[in-house]
């Protein structure tokens, strides 16, 4: 009669203790998940292709140019002024570009623009999530534009941050999941091997 009873609160212990996962946590999750203001201006560069030689280049258009800017905008301190001097360097970020194709022998086209329409994918960067759409942005498009792309924040300066290291969406959400399963899974293993092992069964 013990082990019953004691079966009883053992279950009901595991019950309360397994998380619900409602809309309280997913207010949290989102309130967590803001890091870039809403007022900011971006930088993406979209490589030639996927190639290991076209992802070196783009490597070192980013340091080229994030160098060059991080000097520009290091003492702005509001994004009217940020706007105003980005816009007025597009020539010069143009030349960057240019110089860096020219020292790599990359005989490619590429294109530089600013503007507010800039898309970009929805991307997981540790517990930060940054929705796809369309934002503020200076695009640099290497040849075709079909490999990957690496972005960061111009204004305020995060570019010390390499969002494009996040995971995608997709992929994290598949992640987590099969996390998930796996977590469960041994939590009922365990408890399966505690209860045969408390009734004596085997």
């Amino acid at each position: 009669m013990r082990k019953l009873v004691f079966f009883a609160f053992i279950l009901i212990i595991l019950f309360f203790a397994v998380p619900v996962k409602g809309v309280g946590q997913q207010a949290e999750s989102a309130d967590d998940y803001q890091v870039i203001p809403d007022e900011a201006i971006r930088l993406r560069i979209l490589a030639n292709s996927d190639t290991e030689a076209d992802q070196d280049l783009k490597r070192t258009v980013r340091d080229r140019v994030n160098e060059q800017i991080t000097v520009w905008v290091k003492d702005i301190d509001t994004i009217e002024k940020a706007r105003e001097l980005i816009e007025s360097k597009i020539p010069d970020i143009e030349a960057i570009v240019a110089q860096v194709l020219k020292e790599e022998n990359a005989d490619i086209d590429y294109e530089v623009e600013y503007g507010s329409d800039i898309s970009f994918p929805a991307k997981l960067y540790g517990p930060y999530l940054y929705p796809a759409g369309e934002y503020e942005a200076v695009l640099i498009t290497l040849g075709e534009g079909q490999g990957a792309n690496w972005w960061c924040v111009l204004f305020p300066p995060l570019c010390f941050l390499d969002f494009s290291n996040g995971t995608s969406v997709a992929a994290a959400e598949a992640e987590a999941d099969e996390e998930d399963v796996q977590e469960e899974e041994t939590e009922q293993v365990e408890v399966k091997f505690f209860l045969f092992e408390w009734f004596g069964w085997s």
